[in-house]
């Protein structure tokens, strides 16, 4: 009976000590206390300052999660879709925008959010050689920031864009249609050319689309639709070399009459002469349109009197043209008693 009693009272010391270990333990391991949200604001910022962008994402992200109905969750959330974007994370990046222009569709912030979204989709088209499918999604995208925000800073620049995406589309029809003529398949080589030439009026493939037409047209025996189109290429186009190049071909089939005169001759008006690009408009964009800045004015609900801001950084053009991106300019949140820094 003893030896059962000492065995019991064993067990229970023992069971006391774990016990006692398990609350030290369990002490050691208590979690560090959160911070503020302003804190956790200024570290986001700090990180983006210092091109940290995957800890500035995970600090805006944190300050979401924590603090929902904080004065600075509206900026820490343009502000992560800003620093996935840095990051080429466009898919991420989009998705936080979109969250971001769901929640705030009144925001001062909207035209630039909606901005960064386009050039979500816009960073990610692809060469010619491939689908196209976002080139036409970044188009709608910022046809849409135009139709918003027409009198914005962003509507312009929009713009550009959109010129370069429509380029890119027309660039796309004009490998096709010179597989087909290769092939030998010319209607569909004439189909994607005259494409080209209706509704791709302004892009720089236009010249090449009516020289490619004449050539399939004398190939096809249509000589009155060959020289209409080489008459046309004369009047627009008579210093490029796809005039030339018709030229030489009419005269070859004794085509050549009064609306075919000799190459550099000005017989009208002389649009775009330059040959066309089948690079993509990210690469178009180096030369003269460049990504985006920082997030222009995140005004917030004052926190404890004061306000997150975030100031704009822009893009500075070099000698030669090309852009070269600045670093971003980005004031951390006000202390209050004091002054951003």
């Amino acid at each position: 009976m003893s030896t059962r009693l000492a065995g019991v009272t064993a067990y229970g010391g023992l069971s006391l000590l774990l016990a006692g270990c398990s609350l030290f333990k369990n002490e050691q391991q208590k979690p560090p206390e959160l911070a503020a949200p302003d804190t956790m604001y200024n570290n986001g910022v700090d990180a983006l300052r210092t091109h940290r962008y995957g800890l500035a994402a995970a600090e805006f992200e944190a300050l979401q999660q924590n603090y929902p109905y904080s004065g600075y969750t509206a900026n820490s959330q343009l502000m992560e879709g800003y620093a996935y974007y840095l990051q080429d994370k466009y898919p991420e990046a989009a998705q936080q925008l979109d969250r971001f222009i769901e929640l705030h569709p009144t925001s001062a912030d909207s035209a630039y959010a909606f901005y960064l979204l386009a050039l979500c989709y816009y960073e990610q088209i692809a060469d010619v050689k491939r689908d196209q499918q976002l080139t036409l999604e970044a188009m709608g995208r910022l046809e849409d920031v135009i139709a918003r925000f027409p009198q914005s800073k962003y509507a312009r620049d929009a713009q550009l864009k959109i010129d370069l995406c429509r380029d890119h589309l027309a660039g796309k029809e004009m490998l096709v249609g010179r597989y087909y003529q290769q092939q030998h398949n010319y209607e569909g080589a004439v189909n994607r050319y005259q494409h080209v030439v209706q509704d791709y009026q302004t892009t720089n493939h236009v010249a090449e689309a009516l020289e490619r037409l004449v050539e399939v047209y004398l190939r096809l025996g249509l000589t009155d639709q060959a020289r209409q189109t080489g008459a046309v290429l004369a009047y627009n186009y008579p210093g490029s070399k796809w005039y030339r190049y018709a030229y030489s071909n009419l005269k070859r089939y004794r085509l050549l009459g009064p609306n075919i005169p000799t190459p550099g001759t000005t017989v009208g008006a002389q649009p775009n002469t330059k040959a066309g690009s089948t690079e993509t408009p990210a690469q178009s964009a180096a030369r003269g349109v460049g990504r985006a800045e920082a997030p222009p004015s995140l005004s917030t609900a004052p926190v404890g009197g004061v306000s997150a801001q975030t100031l704009p950084s822009a893009d500075g053009m070099t000698p030669t043209g090309t852009v070269t991106p600045r670093r971003p300019t980005i004031t951390r949140a006000t202390v209050p008693g004091t002054s951003a820094q």
